[in-house]
This record gives structure tokens, C-alpha cells and sequence, in this order.
């Protein structure tokens, strides 16, 4: 049963905690610890703290979470319009609580206003900051009574980051690389829900459950070496894409190994979920180190910054500083270059990242590729081959996602998270392969 809205002051912060309901103080303790940098949003929404609440009270949780945390820059503009210091800084649990109340007040029309108030208020007390209840109480109150803001016939790209709750550095990064329409449509796409689906005619069953992105690139490196005897994928957890290899390529030897214990071990578990996977040999290994066995095929799915998947991931974006893409770029540059010397004479290597950033993508592949003995292979015919083996969707939109030899997903523009993906092939000759 829901607790009531606060129907007055509180004596204490006990007494506090006894007026809010469980799902909002579900929501305050996962943002702060996300803000905390002690756990992920997806991760902390799957605790067992959320199994004790009931299914209405976790989907309220989980959307309270999730959209503080996308509409957290816009939201945070709304109240600081409100303050009589704009430029005061707030205390984090005042300015969290500020941030729950204002994301009810005008994302949740189902909400009443009175419980998003009154609970925030008490959110405040009940997180050691009574002095700043008063101030809370108003600001919500003058932003519930506040007019929606007009549409603007032009924004500036700073005016529509703001909007749209993103890092205004990052979107005019996106501008330079892809324009300002498209650096719109990726953060508006980045302000909903993602939905999973649109580009493949068979989900479900045998198949993993996964994001479109993620499988398209298990796809494509299926695709590209159907042949393929010995298969490494050097960065597998957790194990979605590794079990679309099993599935697609039934005879060859799957290797999945990655450098965490704890996450392969998770995909570990996943694989016993399903027959095909039984054969998968797995194994904790550092991507980077060297090592004697030839593969036919390899997929280096690498860690990189997650810009192409902040819709899931909302908080990257409140994390993320400039000088994180040159150190993911070192690390990305070591294992594609690791990678190429175990591929096997005429066998063929998928690179990809869920990143956005060309620091990320076109320029590791190019730093790496330009030294290697090994060609590219064009993604847009693998492209055409999955559309005519009905594994993707008729209007799937991916004609424009594969052009100059490589795959570009773009949210907004395709229907799935931002996704980068390179083919090559070693010459059968290379004696570097040997």
C-alpha cells in the first residue's frame, strides 16, 4: 500500500521517511548512489532492494530513475530559473529532490501534483537538509504553476542540448561529425524509452534478448565468415552477441573470452540458458596480451564510451569528460591491434564500438589498419546479404548506415542505438599470419 503525500511539516527525518512513498525513496536511493558513482541505473534498478517493492512500485521507481537522470541537465535549467540565486549551488540531496519533483511535475501527467510536491519536500528532510524544504516547496510550486515554455522557430545547438538534456560539448561534437539535424534526432531519440525490434524478423525463442545494435553487429560478423571454423570474440561480456554467433555458425569452435571474471562468469550463466551455446569455451584473458591460436574469425566488440547508447544509459552522459575518448582510444587501439595478429591467413575480423565518437571509431580502425596487411571489406554488400536472407526487416533503413565501406547507426536516424562496425580480411599469403 502507498504511503500518503506529506499533508504537512515533519518533526524529524524518520517521521519524514514515513510520508514518502516507497517507490520515490526507491528512486532518491538509486540516483544518489548513481550520482555517488557506487553503481550503475540498470544494475541498482535489478537489486534486491527493487524485489521488495511491488511491480506498480518498480516501473514507478524505474521511471522516476531513468528520467531524472535523461532530463537531468533540462531540468536542472528549469529550477535554477526559479531560484532567487540562480547561481547558488544546492546541496546534492536538495538539488535530487528538486530534480524528482520537477521531472513529475512535467513528464508524469498521472502524477498529482500535490504528491510530487509534497513528497519532495519531504525527501529533503528525510535526507538531513530540513533548512531546505522551505525553498524546495516553492520552487516546485512555482514551476507547477508556470506556463510551458513556447517553441522556438530556431534553436541554437546550446539551446536544444539544454532542451534535451544533454552536454552541450558533446552535441556540437556530433554537429561537426554529422551535421545539426541529425545531432538533434540523436538526442531526442537519447530522451526515450529504447525500444528493441524494428530491425529483425525473428526475436524471441532461441534467440537472446538484446538490443538491435549489439545483434546487428553479431549479424554482420556471422554474415562476413559463414565458413568460419574457429571463432574468438575477445571482448564478450555479457554474452548476447556470442550467442548469435553459436546460433548462426553451428559447427565452428566459439571462443569467448574477456578481462573481467565477474562479467564472463555472468555470461557463463547465460549460455547454459541455451543449447546451441553448450561448445562455447570461455576463458579470462586481457584482450591486449598475445597468443599463439589462429582464428577465422574475430570479433572485437571493444569497451569504448557508450555515446551511441545514453537512451539505456542515461547517466554516461553526466560522467563523461573529453580527455575519456583519447584514453578509450589507447586501450581500443591495443586490442584491435592484438586481434589482428591472431587472425588466421584469409580469415576476417569485425571491429566495432557502440560509441559515436570518430576518436573511437574511423580513427583506431585507420591507426591500426594502415600498418596491417589486410584489406576491407565492404559492409554494405554484408548488408544486402542479410536483407535477402530475411534475417532483417523489410524497411529496416540501414541503406544509409552502410556507406565508404563501414556501418554508422545513428539514434533517431535508425531505428536502434548508435553503432560503428569495420570488416577486414587478412591476405591468405601474409606471412605475419603464419
Amino acid at each position: 500500500m502507498k504511503r500518503p503525500a506529506s499533508a504537512g511539516p515533519t518533526a524529524s527525518a524518520e517521521a519524514a521517511i514515513g510520508k514518502i512513498a516507497p517507490a520515490r525513496l526507491a528512486a532518491f536511493e538509486i540516483l544518489t548512489l548513481v550520482g555517488e558513482g557506487k553503481g550503475h541505473s540498470d544494475e541498482l534498478l535489478h537489486s534486491p532492494r527493487m524485489e521488495a517493492l511491488s511491480p506498480e512500485d518498480r516501473n514507478l521507481t524505474t521511471a522516476l530513475v531513468m528520467g531524472v537522470l535523461r532530463w537531468q541537465i533540462a531540468l536542472d535549467a528549469r529550477v535554477r530559473g526559479l531560484l532567487q540565486r540562480p547561481e547558488q549551488r544546492l546541496a546534492e540531496p536538495v538539488a535530487l529532490a528538486l530534480r524528482l519533483g520537477a521531472f513529475q511535475l512535467l513528464h508524469l501527467d498521472r502524477i498529482p501534483a500535490h504528491a510530487a510536491l509534497g513528497e519532495s519536500v519531504e525527501l529533503c528532510r528525510a535526507a538531513g537538509e530540513p533548512h531546505a524544504t522551505g525553498m524546495v516547496n516553492a520552487v516546485l510550486r512555482k514551476l507547477a504553476a508556470a506556463q510551458k515554455p513556447g517553441q522556438r522557430v530556431f534553436e541554437s545547438v546550446a539551446a536544444f542540448s539544454e532542451r534535451l538534456g544533454h552536454p552541450q560539448w558533446l552535441v556540437e561534437r556530433w554537429v561537426a561529425a554529422y551535421g545539426r539535424e541529425a545531432a538533434l534526432k540523436v538526442c531526442e531519440a537519447d530522451q526515450k524509452e529504447p525500444v528493441d525490434g524494428a530491425l529483425f524478423r525473428e526475436s524471441g525463442g532461441d534467440l537472446p534478448q538484446m538490443d538491435d545494435g549489439s545483434r546487428l553487429v553479431a549479424e554482420l560478423a556471422a554474415a562476413a565468415m559463414p565458413t568460419a571454423r574457429t571463432v574468438w570474440e575477445c571482448c564478450a561480456a555479457p554474452g548476447g552477441k556470442t550467442l548469435i554467433l553459436a546460433h548462426r555458425l553451428k559447427s565452428a569452435e566459439i571462443t569467448a573470452t574477456d578481462i573481467s571474471a565477474k562479467r564472463l562468469a555472468q555470461a557463463q550463466a547465460r549460455f547454459r540458458r541455451y543449447a546451441y551455446a553448450e561448445e562455447i569455451h570461455c576463458a579470462v584473458a586481457d584482450a591486449t596480451a598475445p597468443g599463439d591460436e589462429r582464428f577465422d574469425l574475430i570479433l572485437c566488440d571493444v569497451p569504448c564510451s557508450g555515446t551511441g547508447t545514453l537512451a539505456g544509459n542515461p547517466e554516461i552522459r553526466h560522467r563523461l569528460k573529453p580527455e575519456e575518448f583519447t584514453r578509450q582510444s589507447a586501450r581500443q587501439r591495443a586490442i584491435l591491434s592484438a586481434a589482428i595478429k591472431r587472425l588466421a591467413p584469409g580469415g576476417r575480423l569485425v571491429y566495432s564500438t557502440c560509441s559515436l565518437e570518430p576518436e573511437e571509431c574511423e580513427l583506431v580502425v585507420e591507426g591500426i589498419i594502415a600498418g596491417a596487411n589486410i584489406k576491407r571489406i565492404p559492409v554494405e554488400n554484408l548488408i544486402q546479404k542479410l536483407a535477402g536472407s530475411d534475417v532483417l526487416r523489410e524497411g529496416a533503413n540501414l541503406a544509409s548506415a552502410a556507406r565508404d565501406s563501414i556501418l554508422r547507426t545513428l539514434p533517431g536516424t535508425q531505428s536502434c542505438d548508435g553503432f560503428f562496425a569495420a570488416v577486414f580480411e587478412r591476405d591468405e599469403s601474409d606471412p605475419q599470419s603464419a
